[in-house]
């Protein structure tokens, strides 16, 4: 059946030509750049590539982009599936307008995204005055990062659950809690696992965007070395000094370690669709 399956796909018109071009666009787009700058942070040797890609700064920065990723991705899952779970069960007044906002950060500049998180929880902002006498200051801090990429990651959570949720019969809940189950479990065992891998594709692309994420975070972050400094902004820094090959080191270290954490994430998404299918 499998090789009947593949013959049939093999005989669709048009295959070769539609490879070729997407190999050739992908090449173009993606591959070539990405080999770009493979090459240039190799071009003074290993010595370098490490004296840069490994120096205690750049690990510094290493920890606070990713792991402030990685928070941010998770709470817009929690949050994320509280959102997508009311647009979609529950009609209101304004619903639509709440469905608008959602996409708001995706269509704001990052730099207006940062400046406005910045007066908000700065100590002289709404937020962050009340925030900074409890001893929780945002602004200037990791904790900036946190909110920026929380904000600027959420649509990208919802959007993903969003149409799932939508596709989840309530025939199949109402069955559950006519067999007993509770609102509890009718959840966690019926309609969780089957938004699991559309929440774990959101998670992912949230973190993606997080880990590279730069206009809105810089004005929040402080960027302060060893504290609040992230990746991409050390790479910049690095152009500025004219340190070209240092700034395509941490580049890379940053594309295998995104491209490695997305792959997992992605194998994971798989076998969860393969188990509940």
């Amino acid at each position: 059946m499998v090789s009947s399956r593949v013959n049939r796909r093999s005989r669709l018109p048009g295959f070769g030509l539609a490879l070729g071009t997407t190999i050739l666009w992908l090449s173009l787009i993606i591959l070539i750049p990405i080999s770009a700058v493979f090459v240039k942070s190799m071009s003074q040797g290993w010595g370098t590539f490490w004296a840069a890609a490994g120096s205690p700064r750049a690990l510094a920065a290493y920890r606070l982009s990713f792991g402030a990723a990685a928070i941010a991705a998770a709470i817009n899952c929690i949050f994320g599936l509280l959102v997508a779970w009311v647009l979609v069960r529950y009609h209101f007044v304004g619903r639509r307008l709440l469905g608008a906002l959602i996409d708001l950060p995706l269509a704001l500049p990052t730099a207006v995204a940062g400046i406005a998180l910045t007066a908000i929880y700065a100590n002289t902002g709404p937020l962050g005055g009340l925030l900074e006498p409890l001893g929780l200051p945002v602004a200037y801090q990791p904790a900036g990062v946190v909110v920026a990429l929380t904000f600027i990651g959420l649509p990208f959570v919802v959007r993903t659950v969003e149409p799932v949720l939508a596709e989840v019969s309530s025939e199949m809940e109402e069955a559950a809690l006519t067999l007993g189950a509770t609102r509890l479990q009718t959840f966690s065992k019926v309609i969780l696992p089957t938004i699991a891998p559309a929440l774990a594709t959101g998670f992912a692309l949230a973190f993606a965007r997080g880990a590279g994420e730069y206009g809105s975070v810089i004005f929040i972050a402080g960027n302060m070395p060893f504290k609040s400094e992230i990746a991409p902004l050390l790479i910049i820094t690095q152009l500025e000094e004219y340190n070209y090959a240092g700034a395509a080191a941490i580049a890379c270290v940053m594309l295998v370690i995104s491209f490695v954490l997305l792959l997992l994430l992605n194998l994971l998404q798989h076998w969860q669709a393969r188990r509940h299918a």
